[in-house]
């Protein structure tokens, strides 16, 4: 009988996650996929598994994110190519193609409120079903009613279902609180700016906000990283998503553009 050390090449070979090509790490997304894609903003948007599953040529997608990037980056390269069939989001102003696509009824959409988002992501790949959150009580987000495809004639073809709510609390601290399902994805695709063989991911910033709460939410994370080191190179304290989420890790570099929504400069005094 062969028996193994931790950190003997036997084990390591195991839990090596490292692909050759982020088509290969994108190539078993299915036509009808549910993805859950990570950055915040155009953050720490997974660029380069994006354009792979653009060439791949999957459609019919189900995409959970912050938001849907511009028209020539991020997930709006997969919306421009008509490729999302819908889209959970919470922000989606920097895009007029989303815009057109949902009011014309090309695009299904449910816009959820920040907070509950992330919450939502992170409950699904923490194996809980719901939570309650005051966020929402009062408007349509419980109450239901919020377009969510429109008809080609302007009227609307689907709307939100209202949700649960209930009262918590006594002694003069009751409170209404809406119940949110987890959402849990297929597919998570994600950036970092750094990873091991081992899948620990450690994110850039504001890139934190929801990438390993998407990774977290996907039956397959694949995330790409700008440096890849051996295990152990990063300090336990450092990591932000342990490898136990991520399922497969493709070395990107960090020659590739970087995006921003809107740049916005202070005129130097006295000009």
């Amino acid at each position: 009988m062969t028996t193994t050390t931790a950190g003997s090449p036997a084990q390591s070979a195991g839990l090596d996650k490292v692909v050759d090509s982020p088509a290969t790490a994108v190539a078993d997304i299915a036509e009808g996929a549910s993805i859950a894609v990570g950055g915040f903003g155009l953050s720490g948007n997974p660029v380069a598994l994006i354009e792979a599953l653009l060439a791949q040529g999957a459609s019919e997608l189900s995409v959970v994110s912050n938001n849907c990037g511009v028209e020539d980056y991020g997930l709006g390269l997969l919306l421009g190519a008509g490729r999302l069939a819908k889209m959970t989001a919470s922000y989606v102003g920097e895009n007029k193609d989303f815009e057109r696509q949902y009011l014309s009824g090309e695009l299904e959409v449910e816009l959820t409120p920040q907070g509950t988002l992330a919450e939502k992501l992170r409950a699904g790949g923490s194996g809980i079903a719901a939570f309650y959150t005051r966020a929402g009580v009062g408007t349509q987000v419980a109450e239901g009613g919020l377009p969510m495809r429109y008809a080609p004639d302007g009227s609307v073809a689907k709307a939100s279902p209202a949700k649960e709510v209930r009262t918590f609390g006594a002694g003069g601290t009751e409170a209404e609180y809406v119940l949110e399902e987890a959402i849990s994805c297929d597919f998570a695709l994600v950036h970092a700016m750094k990873g091991d063989r081992y899948g620990n991911l450690v994110f850039n910033k504001a890139s934190r906000n929801f990438s390993p709460l998407a990774a977290m939410a996907g039956r397959v994370c694949v995330a790409q990283v700008e440096e890849l080191v051996e295990p152990g190179e990063i300090d336990p304290d450092e990591v932000h998503l342990p490898g136990i989420y991520v399922h497969r890790l493709v070395h990107v570099g960090s020659d590739f553009e970087k995006r921003i929504e809107r740049r916005t400069v202070r005129q130097e005094a006295g000009r």
